[in-house]
């Protein structure tokens, strides 16, 4: 108890003192900006935990890594990285194939990814709900978007017929999803194999993100596959986004991998070197030693805080008006369903912030539907369990005041 009482008092209030007008804001990261400056910062899914015992030894090196990473070349480093993050990921093609460009961040290859959309003029078919800075970046470039509910790929034997109403160039699917953790991973092979013969049967390009991939490796009832290993035997047109940014507790030191098949690859790199030369040296050497450590832990530094926290918000939210959502995959989010027809997520968003609990609405996942966003919020776990302890005791309390 004593340590989730310095907790609170070293978490400082917001900015103001008092609750912040949110309802104005455009997109979740407006809101995620104003949740860093809350007590409870329950809204974006970065990593806020602190580190595991191995990442300490790592955190100590610092100074012996920058130097180090002063002594080799470019190419080095990225080779050592890209081969470290596939191991982990069990994506021996991907690391073979030799083909993956490297970001500072997910934004940055989607932004790649989004301008060679744009340049071909393709529309896409977009997951429904997503994070919505997926929408923004592609509505940005003047790319075409249809919704694909979640629903269609539901069932591995109607996935083809699903996709068929689709009369988009491009399918954009994210696995695991942010923020249901719905995953086609559930089914083996199955699930990606429908998509990708839907696709290349209908001369369709593929776009994968797998940002939260890490998550279904921490759960033992799902894996990965390689997934590269089916895209390249299938000779279909593909983009397969992954990253480091939700996994490890490194300050949002963070890299992103952008992998393509060979029929467009002349042309995004030529948007690739346009945007980026190269991610920092010491950031790739740095994220090595993250990813060695979660190779030598089987990922326990990042499984066992998220198991941990989302097994207190379930806890907490027992006897509310919110009901948990049970997802495919335990990635670092959970989902929770308003029970109550006449309560919306807005509202309850809004009520939260006036305890300084900062958690995010659904309605801008469900970025062609926003309503139907109404009926779900969404709460972070990467966070110091002490921390999100007194967050789910206060958030809790706000619950416990609505009926039933």
């Amino acid at each position: 108890m004593n340590n989730v009482g310095s907790e609170i008092e070293e978490t400082p209030l917001s900015a103001s003192g008092t609750a912040p007008d949110v309802a104005g804001f455009v997109d979740l990261t407006q809101h995620e900006i104003q949740a860093l400056k809350t007590r409870w910062n329950l809204a974006d899914a970065h990593t806020h935990q602190r580190q595991s015992a191995g990442q300490d030894k790592i955190v100590a090196r610092l100074p012996d890594l920058w130097y180090e990473s002063e002594e080799n070349q470019q190419a080095y480093f990225e080779r050592r990285f890209i081969d470290a993050f596939f191991r982990l990921h069990k994506q021996p093609t991907a690391a073979a194939a030799g083909k993956t460009w490297l970001s500072y961040s997910a934004s940055v290859s989607t932004m790649v990814a989004a301008m060679y959309l744009m340049q071909r003029n393709m529309s896409v078919g977009l997951i429904e709900p997503c994070f919505d800075n997926l929408v923004d970046l592609l509505k940005h470039m003047k790319v075409e978007l249809t919704a694909l509910p979640e629903e269609s790929l539901a069932d591995p034997a109607r996935i083809y017929a699903n996709l068929s109403t689709l009369e988009t160039d491009a399918l954009y699917l994210v696995d695991p999803n942010n923020p249901t953790g719905f995953s086609l991973l559930q089914y083996g092979m199955d699930g990606f194999r429908e998509v990708i013969r839907y696709c290349k049967d209908n001369g369709k390009l593929l776009m994968l993100d797998l940002c939260f991939a890490s998550f279904a490796l921490c759960d033992e009832k799902i894996g990965r596959i390689d997934i590269y290993k089916l895209l390249e035997e299938s000779g279909v047109s593909y983009m397969a986004l992954e990253d480091t940014g939700k996994t490890w507790p490194v300050q949002d030191a963070k890299c992103a991998m952008l992998t393509v098949s060979d029929d467009i690859k002349e042309e995004v790199y030529n948007i690739q070197t346009a945007v980026l030369l190269n991610v920092s040296p010491f950031v790739l050497n740095f994220l090595t030693q993250y990813v060695e450590d979660s190779i030598e832990d089987n990922f326990a530094s990042v499984r066992d805080v998220i198991t941990d926290n989302r097994a207190m918000a379930v806890k907490a939210i027992q006897g509310t008006v919110l009901e948990y959502v049970e997802p495919v995959v335990n990635t670092s989010v959970a989902w929770f369903r308003i029970k109550p027809e006449d309560l919306t997520a807005s509202e309850l968003q809004e009520r939260l912030l006036q305890d300084e609990v900062y958690v995010l609405p659904g309605t801008y996942f469900y970025w062609n539907d926003p309503a139907k966003g109404e009926r779900y919020i969404r709460v972070a776990l990467a966070r110091r369990p002490g921390t999100f302890a007194c967050a789910m005791h206060r958030m809790r309390e706000v619950l416990l005041g609505y009926e039933r």
